[in-house]
């Protein structure tokens, strides 16, 4: 292991189980097949979905030989489970079925996601690896930030964080005045929430003149929602710690699925239990390494609802390189957005993240900002709400268009298309607690 001091951070390659994490691609690929074999021939036999999909291509189950073969097997899609809700996509009975967790459901029926023990005890293993990965260790005391209940966030990182033996603060989301509270007075060294609310967080610690030296935080694992490198760098030069990312969705497991070591170059993903796939997500033709397009997810270990090519809409790329931890498992870059979530702006595809990073490029602008889309007429209209710090806001209007001006030119220049940019005060735009709403869609109105 390597050890370097940054400040009051000990920044060291620490790897929760080097049997998976460091081991020989051969190896691991060979592991994949055996345990893809092993999955497929469960869900042949037990989710009659698989058997009517495979029966429907010609398919068996002897059939997938290697990786490359998994291409003759369908996508499975989050409107199956749905179709299958809720406990159609189940390959135990539901007296094996320990805990039951859900989408929000806010459009149609809720994704059920079902575990069995086994499945419980895997979720905190690889949940444990991505905690190891970003820095913490049993003598930290990790705050999660994340909701309880029916969404994966806050009890997958819970049972991560207590496996490795951390003390575990299930603080849950909201009620930003206690959180800090506790975070102080519990002496909190890891933070477990969205990189949006983490911002908001340092936004209250300035407006309470709350020195980040008084705190004894030191590492951020932020997820469930894309974000910038620029919204990296930001939190980490106010609050000083390390902040990684990580990935995962509740379809396949919850958080777990891959994440950041303190490198900060890319997520590792646990590969051992999930074999990934990139495909365009126009034509579902699998591309080459290291290209851009949608994740597919297959899972290997997952005994109650096992998922196979699951299509998760999230746009990443994967690529091997030797990283300076030591692991091996492939990486995925800082997802990009959603397949969902990109605008079609006069046949123009706009990605929320991509606004993200270009308003970074202004001095005076804050992370925070709303994308409006209207009609006027028959025309497709963009406004861009952009939040300014107070400088900014009450400064010259001169340099208030030219700001207006230049962010437009850039997003024009960069992007294709052309949007109104409104400046707005500082703390108009709604802040959340859980994932940030970047667009507001007012054409379906």
């Amino acid at each position: 292991m390597r050890y370097e001091i940054k400040g009051n951070i000990m920044t060291d390659h620490r790897i929760w189980n080097p049997d998976f994490e460091t081991m020989p691609r051969a190896d691991l690929e060979q592991l994949q097949l055996e345990r893809l074999q092993s999955t497929l021939n469960r869900v042949y036999r037990n989710v009659t979905f698989y058997r009517n999909r495979f029966d429907q291509m010609g398919i068996e189950p002897a059939d997938i030989r290697s990786r490359e073969d998994l291409e003759k097997i369908p996508f499975t899609a989050k409107e199956d489970l749905r179709d299958n809700y809720p406990y159609g996509m189940f390959a135990l009975p539901l007296r094996e079925v320990v805990r039951i967790h859900s989408s929000t459901g806010t459009t149609g029926k809720p994704t059920v996601v079902g575990y069995s023990a086994n499945d419980l005890d895997s979720w905190s293993e690889v949940v444990a690896r991505i905690l190891t990965a970003g820095g913490v260790t049993r003598d930290d005391v990790v705050q999660i930030a994340f909701g309880y209940g029916l969404f994966t966030g806050g009890f997958g990182l819970h049972y991560g964080a207590e496996r490795i033996g951390a003390s575990v603060i299930p603080i849950s989301s909201g009620n930003t005045k206690r959180q800090l509270m506790i975070m102080e007075d519990y002496r909190t060294t890891a933070l477990v929430c969205t990189p949006s609310y983490a911002m908001f967080l340092t936004e209250v610690i300035e407006e309470n003149r709350i020195d980040p030296e008084r705190l004894a935080l030191r590492y951020g694992l932020f997820g469930a929602e894309p974000w910038s490198e620029k919204m990296r760098d930001e939190i980490q030069s106010k609050t000083g710690i390390i902040a990684t990312d990580n990935y995962g969705l509740s379809e396949v497991m919850g958080p777990g699925v891959a994440g950041e070591c303190i490198e900060r170059a890319g997520l590792h993903l646990n590969e051992d239990h999930f074999i990934p796939e990139i495909i365009d997500p126009e034509t579902g033709k699998t591309l080459p390494a290291g290209s851009w397009g949608e994740l597919v997810l297959t899972t290997v270990r997952r005994e109650a609802m096992p998922l196979i090519r699951y299509r998760t809409r999230d746009l990443t790329r994967l690529y091997t390189d030797e990283c300076a931890c030591g692991r091996t498992t492939i990486k995925m870059e800082k997802v990009r957005g959603r397949t969902d979530d990109m605008i079609i702006f006069k046949g123009v595809n706009v990605y929320p993240s991509q606004v993200e990073q270009l308003l970074f490029e202004f001095e005076g602008v804050t992370p925070h900002y709303q994308i409006v889309l209207s009609r006027d007429g028959a025309l497709d209209t963009m406004e861009i709400l952009v939040e300014v710090n107070e400088t900014m806001f009450f400064d010259e209007m001169k340099k208030q268009s030219n700001l207006v001006q230049q962010i437009g030119d850039s997003i024009r220049a960069t992007l294709g298309v052309t949007a109104r940019v409104k400046l707005v005060e500082p703390r108009s735009l709604e802040r959340f607690q859980g994932k940030a709403r970047r667009v507001v869609d007012e054409r379906e109105i």
